[in-house]
């Protein structure tokens, strides 16, 4: 290679480098923007989405509890779009939506979007007052778990995995093996006892007998229309009706002001090159999980 060549390869290297170390800064220091103060004189109204598959309670509750300390804000509004997840997130949401409700500081308003059920419709069941569209699919109360069983798979591959344990039972749920009668038995029972737990949840909230709340926990998911017949949801009305439901509730009349949260991030070097969210390639889901879907 010639001195000239040479030289402008180098120059071309060092300037990508600085390119990457400029970009590398500033992931440190950038945060997203924040949202511009809301304008109006109505009632304050905390804005909260669940959306998607609830696999961790730890944003939302954070969000929830936020809006319930702040003396600005008069109400709460969950909007619930989502068919559920796994059961200890949907049952920690639930827990502090219901917590605020008994404060009776705040009123509490869930409106549910496209769909709202299992996991989605426990949450919702902590609130003051749900409300659906007609076409809204809601109920789906059960709990479900499944996982792969790889194993003849990886035999016609030539593999095989060697397992040491303490126990029969420690390795249950592995995909390396078919499960034995005693492992669906434990599961079962684990999924009884869980399913248990949203019947009660359900005949208490909704105020049903358990003989009522076990029928209505097949599975079977509902419109919104079906589940205002059944006493599952309290209103038909859209998300506007919610706003204004939720304002109602605080006495003002004036036009309700909603608030979102704004969560202050440090952008990733990925997030500032692509513009995206970074996501982790680790999911719970990979594991055997009990789940209200």
């Amino acid at each position: 290679m010639s001195s000239n060549r040479y030289d402008k390869a180098i120059k071309w290297m060092l300037a990508v480098a600085g390119i990457f170390l400029v970009v590398l800064v500033m992931s440190f220091f950038g945060e997203r923007p924040t949202e511009p103060w809301p304008s109006g004189k109505g009632p304050r109204i905390g804005l909260v989405e669940i959306e998607g598959l609830i696999i961790n309670s730890e944003k939302t509750v954070k969000q929830l509890d936020r809006f319930a300390r702040r003396d600005d804000i008069e109400a709460l509004l969950l909007r619930i779009d989502s068919p559920g997840g796994t059961v200890a997130a949907s049952q920690e949401i639930y827990a502090k939506v219901r917590k605020i409700r008994e404060a009776g500081e705040k009123p509490v308003i869930v409106s549910m979007g496209t769909v709202a059920a299992s996991g989605g419709y426990y949450i919702a069941m902590g609130a003051d007052s749900i409300m659906a569209n007609p076409g809204t699919a809601t109920g789906s109360i059960g709990v479900i778990m499944d996982y792969p069983v790889a194993e003849d798979l990886l035999g016609k591959l030539g593999l095989q995995m060697e397992v040491v344990k303490s126990a029969a039972l420690k390795d249950a749920g592995s995909p390396y093996r078919q499960p034995t009668d005693a492992d669906r038995q434990v599961f079962q029972g684990i999924i009884d006892d869980l399913h248990a737990q949203f019947v009660e949840v359900v005949a208490e909230e909704r105020g049903l007998s358990t003989a009522a709340a076990q029928q209505l926990a097949t599975g079977e998911v509902f419109t919104g229309r079906q589940a205002l017949a059944l006493k599952l949801v309290d209103l038909l009305g859209s998300y506007e009706d919610a706003v204004e439901l939720a304002g109602a509730l605080t006495g003002d009349d004036k036009r309700p002001v909603i608030i979102k949260p704004v969560e202050r991030k440090r952008l990733s070097l990925w997030e500032l090159l692509t513009g995206t969210e970074q996501t982790s390639f680790w999911s719970p889901l990979f594991l055997p999980q009990y789940r209200m879907r």
